[in-house]
C-alpha cells in the first residue's frame, strides 16, 4: 500500500508555556520489550512509547514467540520465553523505519539456531546493517544480504555462538547492543571494546533483569563492556522515562521564542544522553534541573526552560556520541544564535534516517541561513536574529528532520512547509497537537502532490 503523506505548515510561534510530559523513551522501550521477551514470566512495562518504531519491535517479538499485551491502563505485559527460548518467526519480520529495532533484534536472533528474514521500509533499506553483521558472522551466525549489507537480509542462527572480544571501530549503542544481546545466549564471556562511551540503557536493563555484566575503562577514554553468558533473567516491573531526545524539540523552541517558559516533567537524564544540555548552557541557554532522581538505573530530572539570546559555540569531537540525535534541532538553535556554531566528528550522520548533514544544510541554506558543509562537519552562522524562513522543505523520511523544521518555522520570520509530517509518528505521536497546545502554529495540510 501507499504510504500517506502530509504537508506540515509552521507559522510563527507565540510565547510558549505550560508543562508538559513528552511520551516514553524510545532506546529503552525497545531495549525493555526485547529483555521482557527474553526473560522467565511476566514483566510489566510501564510508560513505554507507542510510536510506530517500538510498535515494530513489539510485533517482531511476537513473531518470534512472545507474548506482548498492550493494557492502556498498565502500560504492557510481556510474557517472556527466557534466554535463549525465542521461535522460529513463520513471516518476514518487518522494521519499517527503526534502525535500533533491527540492529537489536538482529543480535537477539543471531543467538537462536533457526532463521529470520527481515525487511524495513524505503530508509531503513538503505542504512549499513554491516556494522552488526560483521560482528555477528563473527560469533557464528550466517547472514544473507543485499549489497553493502544492507536489507533486506536473512540471518541464519546458532544456539552455540563463540563469545567474543569485539573492538568497535564507530562509538554506537546499537552495534554495542546487538552484540551484547547475541552474547546473552552464548557460553562464556562477550565483550564489546567502544572507542567512546555510549548511551547504556542496554546494560542498566540488563542489569536490572539479573545479568551479571562489568564496565571497565580501556585506553585512550575507551571502555570495556563484559557479559557473562546464559543468565537467568527473571520478569521486571519497568517505568520508561520520558524521552529527552523528543523532549529536545519542544525544549529548544522555548529557548528560541521570545518570552517562553516550559517545565518538563520526569525527563530521562541519563549523562551519556544529554550532550545537547552541555552544550545549550555553554551557548548561554536558561535550563534548570530540578528534583534530580534515579529509577531502576535511569537519571530522572524535571527541567524548567527559559528563552534568552544564544551564542555560537564549537561542539567538541568526543561530545558527539552523547548528542547523536540532536544535531538536526541543535543547528536551529545555532541558526538563531549570534556567531558561528562549528559541529566537528559528525560523520555518522550521514547514515541516520537520512543524511542529516546534508538535510539540515539544505533546509538551513533555503531559509537564507549561511553554513558551510564538509564531510564529517558544519558551520551554521546565526546572525542572532530569526532567519527569514519561507521555504518548502523535505523531510526525507526522517521525522527527526520533520521535527526540526518545524520548530524553525516557528522562529522564523516567514513559515516553512515541511512536505512530509507522517514520519514524526515514528518517534513523537501527538507533535503537532502538544506543540500547539503550548503556543505554535502548526497546520497539517492534506496531503501533498
Amino acid at each position: 500500500g501507499k504510504r500517506s503523506v502530509t504537508e506540515l505548515i509552521s507559522t510563527k510561534a507565540q510565547a510558549l508555556s505550560g508543562e508538559l510530559r513528552v511520551p516514553g523513551d524510545k532506546s529503552i522501550s525497545h531495549r525493555a520489550l526485547i529483555l521482557a521477551a527474553s526473560a522467565v514470566g511476566e514483566s510489566t512495562i510501564e510508560g513505554g512509547l507507542e510510536s510506530d518504531d517500538v510498535l515494530a519491535t513489539a510485533a517482531a517479538l511476537r513473531a518470534l514467540g512472545a507474548s506482548i499485551e498492550m493494557d492502556g491502563e498498565l502500560g504492557w505485559r510481556v510474557s517472556g520465553r527466557g534466554v535463549g527460548g525465542l521461535a522460529e518467526p513463520g513471516c518476514v519480520l518487518d522494521m519499517g523505519n527503526s534502525g535500533t529495532g533491527a540492529r537489536l533484534l538482529l543480535g537477539l536472533c543471531a543467538s537462536h539456531p533457526f532463521s529470520v528474514m527481515m525487511s524495513g521500509d524505503a530508509s531503513l533499506r538503505q542504512r549499513p546493517m554491516d556494522r552488526v553483521v560483521a560482528p555477528l558472522s563473527r560469533m557464528g551466525a550466517r547472514f544473507w544480504t543485499r549489497t553493502g549489507g544492507r536489507l533486506p537480509l536473512s540471518v541464519e542462527g546458532s544456539g552455540d555462538l563463540m563469545p567474543v572480544v569485539e573492538t568497535m571501530a564507530v562509538a554506537s549503542a546499537q552495534v554495542k547492543s546487538s552484540i551484547l544481546l547475541a552474547g546473552l545466549n552464548a557460553p562464556g564471556e562477550t565483550t564489546v571494546i567502544e572507542p567512546m562511551a555510549t548511551r547504556d540503557h542496554t546494560e542498566n536493563l540488563l542489569a536490572r533483569f539479573g545479568a551479571s555484566l562489568s564496565t571497565e575503562p580501556a585506553e585512550n577514554g575507551a571502555v570495556a563492556v563484559t557479559l557473562r553468558g546464559r543468565p537467568e533473567l527473571s520478569a521486571q516491573q519497568i517505568s520508561v522515562p520520558g524521552d529527552f531526545s523528543a523532549a529536545a524539540f519542544p525544549l529548544v523552541a522555548a529557548l528560541l521564542v521570545p518570552g517562553s517558559r516550559l517545565e518538563f516533567a520526569g525527563l530521562g537524564v541519563n549523562p551519556l544522553r544529554i550532550g545537547l544540555l552541555q552544550t545549550l548552557r555553554e551557548m548561554g541557554a536558561g535550563i534548570e534541573m530540578l528534583n534530580q532522581r534515579s529509577e531502576g538505573g535511569e537519571a530522572l530530572a524535571d527541567l524548567a526552560v527559559i528563552a534568552g539570546p544564544l551564542k555560537g559555540v564549537s561542539v567538541p569531537p568526543e561530545r558527539v556520541p552523547a548528542m547523536i540525535d540532536e544535531f538536526p534541532i541543535l543547528a536551529i538553535a545555532a541558526a538563531s544564535a549570534e556567531g558561528p556554531t562549528r559541529f566537528a566528528g559528525i560523520g555518522e550522520l550521514r547514515v541516520k534516517e537520512s543524511d542529516r548533514i546534508a538535510a539540515i544544510a539544505q533546509g538551513l541554506e533555503a531559509c537564507g541561513v549561511r553554513l558551510e558543509e564538509e564531510k564529517d562537519s558544519l558551520t551554521i552562522h546565526g546572525t542572532g536574529r530569526p532567519p527569514p524562513g519561507g521555504a518548502r522543505l523535505a523531510s526525507r523520511l526522517d521525522h527527526r528532520m520533520a521535527m526540526s523544521f518545524a520548530i524553525l518555522g516557528m522562529v522564523s520570520e516567514e513559515p516553512v512547509t515541511i512536505d512530509d509530517a507522517a514520519p514524526i509518528a515514528t518517534s513523537f505521536p501527538g507533535f503537532v497537537r502538544l506543540m500547539n497546545g503550548l503556543g505554535a502554529n502548526l497546520t497539517l495540510g492534506g496531503a501533498a502532490r
